[in-house]
């Protein structure tokens, strides 16, 4: 009775393997689609448009034997400040280098950096000062100031993940697919253009409308004035004096 019973369950694991194996190999013969395309084919998907918090810096050059800023130097301290108001999510940090050839006129130039920036809205609390030893002795050590701010960023550019010539062993190459690098250049650039990364997400508010002129028209067509304002060069168009 036991060998029978052993015989039985050794027939059926050998039943269930068969079935299995034959469901396997009916599988090969599906002829449904298999997709294999991982890559978005519009380019907006491929390479999207984020927005990330980035830094924004300049560079002040500063010679050993004179300290201050320069006028165009001045210019730019002061550009940074206008756009740390507007567009800054944290400090304004200035490394200053310190046993350097130039540290001396160095640290007289971030005081008037500091009062530069204060004079364009940056409260002192949020100018902090960096020291570093430059590690390159064969450089000019220069002052930098940087800044964090929410930014529209896309890319990197540049990268061929697979190769834009027709191949055997790529299935879908004569399906005339863009290649992966084409459009982040034009998404790259766009987002460097972007003024206000909030714009992407939503609009901005309305302005007041601009009553003055408005009131004018109105006022002219109560009293069945031309509404429009005759240009004096009107005259000078016409091509003939027919009609006078």
């Amino acid at each position: 009775m036991t060998k029978m019973t052993a015989d039985r369950r050794r027939g059926l694991g050998i039943a269930l393997a068969l079935t299995g194996l034959s469901v396997l190999l009916g599988a090969c013969n599906t002829t449904g689609e298999i997709v294999t395309q991982t890559v978005p084919t519009d380019y907006r998907q491929r390479h999207p448009i984020a927005v990330q918090e980035a830094k924004k810096s300049i560079v002040i050059f500063v010679g050993k034997s004179r300290g201050g800023l320069s006028d165009a130097q001045h210019t730019d301290v002061a550009g940074i400040a206008r756009e740390w108001v507007r567009e800054g999510t944290g400090s304004v940090v200035v490394d200053v280098p310190v046993d350097a050839s130039n540290a001396r006129a160095a640290a007289a130039t971030y005081q008037e950096i500091r009062s530069v920036l204060a004079s364009g809205g940056v409260p002192s609390r949020a100018i902090v000062r960096h020291p570093y030893r430059p590690e390159d002795p064969g450089l000019l050590p220069t002052i930098r100031l940087s800044y964090s701010r929410i930014a529209a960023v896309a890319g990197p550019c540049g990268l061929w993940p697979e190769d834009v010539g027709p191949s055997i062993l790529d299935p879908g190459y004569n399906e005339n697919r863009p290649y992966f690098n084409l459009g982040c250049a034009s998404q790259r650039n766009l987002a460097a253009m972007i003024d206000n990364p909030a714009d992407l997400e939503q609009p901005r508010a309305e302005t007041p409308v601009y009553t003055a002129r408005r009131d004018i028209a109105f006022d002219r067509y109560r009293k069945g004035s031309p509404v429009g304002t005759p240009s004096p060069d009107a005259e000078k168009a016409k091509l003939s004096e027919t009609g006078k």
